[in-house]
């Protein structure tokens, strides 16, 4: 059943019919009516094409319209033999089969099914083990036919001897009398071997169940009955004890302490039923025993006790975290609220940020503060529906989706439930996990979340669920929808210096059996490990760096006694850690012409950008380099067009046009650059390079530029800034549209920092230039101002001609 195993040949646009109580073989000939008007269409548009249609059976012979999820999506490639019309309705077919296919997508569903099927490849194995494999599955089929007496033993033997292992394989199991779901659970076997090893033990179970109704059969009529104890004769003339049917009461007893709704509890009640029925060591027995488990196992009634005291709440998430104070607030607002309101709506709040601020660590407070359960679920990757919804029990090997798992490792309706990195999930042609999360992210309807596995409804809306993300762009509009996000942004550095002494250190020093009495941290040491060491928004490179100097410092420990200290200073930082990774821009060496800092986002964090601006001789066109994307691109048009404009309000236009082309380069050309808020740093970079006024190197700038010179906002500015402020800057031109961004500012970061508000490009000029930007004088203004005008007394005129 695994799908490595299937080559890559795809059926397109196959008409499909769907099967009620039916699986069709590879190799089988078999006939049926069809009925429904939309498999008579599939059925002659297959006919008139080249005979091939797609058989699948539908999960649920009920459904008189089924869709799409109400049929397997293992079938048969068939070829029709003939079709008579039986009347004005129906109409009978015979087909064969040929291969085994798997459906890949439905490319219509009116007014007939038509897929894209992919032909599976079969595990064939032919080796001398399951030669003799295959002669015990034939005897004893050919003793199932003599006892059930279905078909007539001469016409089947000779098709049998006449094909390979696997087609042998698929007579079989076209011949015997099993429900659908286990019919379908041979075709979708693709191993040889265990298809043979499967026939064996339902042909085994099929003659032992015969024999043991016959023996029944014949004491009733002796009017005996079986004592209890009795033994019964199975396969290989072993006897076995009857069990006895403390299981089945011990069941009926879970699951009446279950407390389970009433729906899942007739469920359990009527699978009960059928497994009382069942051969002890059946397959199917071991499919009910496994999804009775699970039923039992589920918290249906299972609540943490919450903690309601606010103080104590705060006292928790200020023990486990510095800052993040709107977080903090949120959480205790919704304690307040489960102060006045019983039964209040799940909460479902997303944390976007880059790595290493603490989201998910931050859910685990979240519970310690609350006093529920704590369970995390990685979407990293994930591309099933199944995932999620789990997979239907007609599967082999079918389990409950991780939702439900999770909910079970809790083991309460109400836990802390942190769905990690939902950014990352992605889709391909069996469902988009995204879809699937719909429902369970929604307070309106996950009230009853149905699981495929357990196919019940299960009561969500208790749950607390958290989400984490670097970003929110790859996440679909209408899940985004669902949540309450919380925008974490990065430490400042002040921020990473306090989390580091408060949290890091401690933290470390514990888990490598150290004290303080051995290992101490001068706040410029730590301040040097921040700056020259790690570059992230987070701490995570932080903490990574202090334990490498713990493990150092453990070693001297051992071989110098216990009683040794050792005092991290700037200086020692680099015989410890090495030479520096990173090096802060040189913001304080002379400033240049042509070159501008920019700041920009990422998903990390803020960063710096070096804007740097040339003329090469040509007739002004425009070249960019640095790996920059498209919208940078079109934002750098832009900027050139407005210069272009600008330039020739200072009379320097034409010259521009006929000697010169501008390139434009942002090094660090392996990484690539995206986005708008670069368009006013390119302006100022190029207006520099073609008036000769250097740019100070003191400011840093981020907008977006209009052809008018307009500067419109832009995102991320919190990010932006903390990446000045950690490279030294402390000038920054911003729109003035993102007054509204600089509320949520640190304190330390507004008092620090000189920000300009600015609505066009003159005023970034006046700022971001050394000295002010004047009109360049024409040759033919400066003739004009060399020459005085002649009027006045003493002047004679010449007489003017007239005619």
């Amino acid at each position: 059943m695994t799908e490595s195993h299937e080559n890559s040949e795809l059926i397109r646009n196959i008409p499909l019919i769907p099967l009620r109580d039916l699986v069709v073989f590879p190799a089988t000939l078999v006939p049926f009516v069809v009925g429904r008007p939309s498999s008579i269409k599939a059925l002659e548009k297959a006919y008139e094409k080249d005979k091939l249609i797609f058989l699948a059976a539908q999960m649920d012979a009920s459904i008189d319209n089924p869709l799409p999820r109400d049929i397997y999506t293992m079938g048969v490639v068939a070829r029709i033999i003939r079709t008579v019309k039986s009347d004005d309705r129906n109409m009978k077919v015979i087909v064969e089969g040929l291969h085994r296919a798997r459906i890949v997508e439905f490319l219509s569903t009116y007014p007939y099914y038509q897929i894209l099927a992919k032909v599976v490849k079969e595990i064939e194995d032919n080796s001398p083990e399951t030669q003799e494999l295959l002669k015990k599955v034939l005897a004893l089929f050919e003793e199932y036919l003599k006892v059930n007496q279905n078909a007539s033993l001469d016409s089947i033997i000779p098709a049998l001897r006449e094909n390979s292992v696997d087609r042998i394989a698929d007579i079989i199991s076209s011949h015997l009398y099993l429900p659908l779901e286990e019919k379908q659970n041979l075709l979708e076997t693709l191993n040889t071997r265990e298809r043979l090893n499967r026939l064996k033990f339902l042909l085994q179970e099929s003659l032992v169940n015969t024999i043991g109704r016959e023996t029944a059969s014949s004491t009733r009529r002796r009017g005996g009955q079986k004592e209890a104890g009795q033994r019964t004769l199975f396969p290989g003339g072993q006897f076995k004890k009857e069990e006895q049917p403390n299981e089945i009461e011990e069941l009926k007893r879970k699951v009446i302490e279950a407390q389970m709704p009433p729906d899942a509890y007739e469920k359990a009640m009527k699978e009960i039923e059928r497994l009382e029925t069942m051969p002890p060591m059946s397959a199917e027995a071991t499919v009910s025993r496994n999804y009775l488990d699970w039923l039992i196992s589920l918290p249906w009634n299972k609540k943490s006790r919450e903690k309601r005291d606010l103080k104590e709440a705060e006292r928790i998430l200020n023990e486990d975290h510095y800052g993040l104070e709107k977080v903090k607030e949120r959480i205790l607002e919704y304690l307040a609220i489960r102060q006045l309101v019983k039964n209040p709506k799940g909460v479902i709040l997303a944390f976007i940020g880059p790595p290493g601020v603490g989201k998910t660590s931050l859910g685990k407070s979240i519970a310690r503060a609350t006093g529920r359960k704590f369970v995390r679920l990685s979407l990293g990757g994930v591309r099933d529906e199944a995932e999620i919804r789990g997979h239907r029990r007609t599967y082999i090997g079918a389990y409950p989706g991780r939702i439900i798992q999770m909910i079970k490792r809790a083991g309460t309706k109400n836990p802390v439930f942190l769905l990690d990195e939902v950014d990352k999930m992605s889709m391909d042609y069996r469902g988009d996990p995204a879809a699937a999360l719909m429902e369970v992210l929604d307070p309106e309807q996950n009230k009853e979340f149905l699981d495929h596995y357990i196919d019940t409804d299960f009561d969500l809306s208790q749950v607390m669920f958290i989400i984490t993300a670097n970003s929110v762009d790859p996440i679909p509009r209408a899940l985004l929808d669902r949540m309450e996000i919380i925008r974490i942004p990065g430490y400042t550095e002040d921020e990473k210096l306090q989390i580091a002494k408060h949290f890091l250190i401690p933290k470390q020093l514990k888990a490598h059996g150290l004290s303080c009495s051995n290992l101490e941290f001068t706040d410029q040491a730590i301040l040097r490990i921040i700056r020259e060491y790690t570059r992230e928004a987070g701490v995570r490179n932080l903490e990574r760096e202090i334990t490498s100097i713990c493990r150092k410092v453990v070693k001297k420990v051992v071989t110098k006694g216990k009683d040794y200290h050792e005092k991290i200073t700037p200086k020692s930082v680099e015989n410890y850690l090495g030479v520096p990774k990173y090096r802060r821009l040189q913001i304080d060496r002379q400033d240049e012409v042509g070159v501008a800092l920019g700041m920009a986002w990422t998903e990390f964090g803020g960063e710096l950008l070096t804007f740097e601006a040339t003329k090469i001789h040509g007739k002004g066109n425009l070249m960019l380099t640095g790996q920059l994307g498209e919208i940078m691109q079109e934002s750098a048009q832009a900027a050139y067009s407005y210069v272009r404009h600008k330039l020739y309000e200072l009379n320097m236009g034409k010259e521009l046009e006929k000697n010169f082309d501008i390139h434009i380069h942002v090094p660090e050309g392996a990484t690539p650059k995206e986005g708008p808020s670069a368009g006013i740093t390119i302006a100022t970079a190029i207006i520099s390079l073609l008036t000769g006024i250097p740019v100070s190197k003191k400011v840093a700038m981020s907008g977006e530029i209009t052809l008018r010179g307009k500067v419109l906002p832009v995102g991320g500015i919190k990010e932006k800034l903390l990446a000045a402020y950690r490279e030294g800057i402390t000038r920054v031109i911003l729109p003035v549209d993102n007054r509204a961004d600089l509320k949520d500012l640190p304190k330390k970061l507004k008092q620090n920092m000189d920000i300009h508000l600015v609505e066009n490009m003159d005023q970034v000029l006046e700022i971001a230039l050394t000295r002010e930007l004047t009109p360049r004088v024409s040759p033919e203004e400066h003739e004009k101002k060399e020459q005085p005008e002649a009027s006045g007394p003493g002047v004679t005129k010449e007489p003017q001609m007239t005619n």
